[in-house]
């Protein structure tokens, strides 16, 4: 076996510049895949991290998830609202309501959703995450004022909206008492695009009493998932419908979300195989060249004593050994690209994350280098075991 890696070594090194450019295309496809790979796991290590600190929290909602769609199928009433109380394990119920409103800033008017609720409860949920870039965030007594999302403020009007301007949302005056900063992806959905009131607010310029979203907060994390049943149940009972509710623990959520990157992931290696795919044919085309070029060198080989299988496993070593210095430098490239990717995307989308390299990621890379490399260089080394020894030392 050693003469082997020795005759194996010395002809990758007579053929250096051809080697190298293999190792390149090896390596190129295991990069792509170590650092997608990576960046995916790093952005949904920070996502789901962010989500966790809301453990204890079950959003119920009056409607189905089908898919990544959610169907509204109506409002909660006060009567769910008082059934719930009773529901044991519950530290704190949330009611909120959201609709969209007709707000008119300096004599221009356009449709945007209004958040209605706790406003303790609110602030908990988006102002820690997100920030204020002006003024400060509602009390429970601001009958009268407003918090507006970044959007609001310098997008859906000419001119922009600051801490102390009047907006009239549906006839009614409302002063702006505070700014939101532009939100991470995360969050962009849920605040850029909205105004907050408290509830009683919201409930009276909208005039409704339907309540369209509803917060719980549990004692023990651990049984979230029983109570969330026993959430659905009680307003299902309610309403007379099977699936009138979706009550959503953040583990639930998570869970998820641990799917979709998953999808990602998959979608993200199979683009980056076809790196590897190219790298295989060059990897075959080079074995090729090189059983060609060694034609007399295995009929002598074989003229002495060398048995089929010899020749084989010999061409096999070889262009496992080019796969494997290809992978091993793809590892190192991928974890450098990594890096880098994890901050133009971190920029890009407004999201603080650090790409996450984990062992398994680089183990399997090496794996799949080798196991391309082997398979690429099958055929050439079967096509040099299976030479006739007469007719390869007369080639010239």
């Amino acid at each position: 076996m050693r003469d082997k890696f020795l005759l194996a070594y010395r002809s990758i090194r007579e053929r250096r510049t051809r080697s190298i450019l293999t190792v390149l295309g090896i390596a190129v496809g295991i990069a792509a895949i170590v650092s997608l790979v990576s960046v995916g796991y790093g952005m949904e290590e920070a996502i789901t991290g962010e989500l966790s600190g809301f453990a204890d929290l079950i959003s119920v909602m009056p409607g189905k998830i089908s898919g990544t769609t959610y169907v509204e199928q109506g409002s909660f009433t006060d009567r769910d609202i008082k059934d719930l109380q009773r529901i044991g394990g519950i530290k704190a119920i949330t009611a909120m309501t959201y609709d969209a409103a007709e707000v008119e800033y300096r004599n221009e008017r356009t449709p945007i959703f209004i958040f209605g609720g706790d406003t303790k409860e609110l602030g908990s949920f988006y102002v820690d995450p997100v920030g204020l870039k002006e003024g400060r965030w509602l009390r429970e007594n601001d009958y009268k004022a407003c918090v507006i999302g970044d959007r609001v403020a310098n997008e859906f009007f000419d001119e922009t909206v600051h801490v102390n301007d009047k907006l009239v949302i549906n006839g009614e005056k409302f002063i702006v008492i505070g700014v939101f900063e532009k939100a991470s992806t995360l969050y962009a959905a849920d605040v850029d695009p909205h105004i907050f009131l408290s509830l009683r607010a919201a409930k009276d310029i909208m005039q409704t009493d339907e309540v369209k979203y509803i917060m719980v907060r549990v004692y023990n994390i651990d049984e979230a998932e029983a109570i969330a049943d026993e959430i659905e149940e009680t307003i299902n009972d309610n309403h007379g419908l099977d699936d009138f509710a979706t009550a959503m623990t953040m583990g639930s959520a998570l869970e998820q979300i641990g799917s979709v990157f998953s999808i990602l992931r998959g979608v993200l290696v199979g683009i980056a195989a076809i790196a590897l795919v190219v790298a295989s044919i060059g990897i075959m085309n080079t074995m090729l060249m090189s059983v060609m070029e060694r034609t007399h060198e295995i009929g002598v080989m074989k003229a002495i004593g060398a048995k089929s299988s010899d020749v084989l496993s010999l061409f096999l070593l070889e262009s496992g050994m080019v796969s494997l210095v290809g992978g091993v430098v793809g590892c190192i490239i991928g974890v450098f690209l990594a890096r880098i990717i994890s901050l133009i995307a971190g920029s890009a989308l407004g999201i603080e994350f650090v790409a996450s390299v984990k062992a398994a990621v680089l183990l399997g890379g090496i794996a799949v280098a080798m196991g391309v490399g082997v398979l690429s260089g099958f055929y050439p080394a079967r096509k040099a075991s299976k030479m006739s020894p007469v007719e390869a030392v007369r080639y010239e």
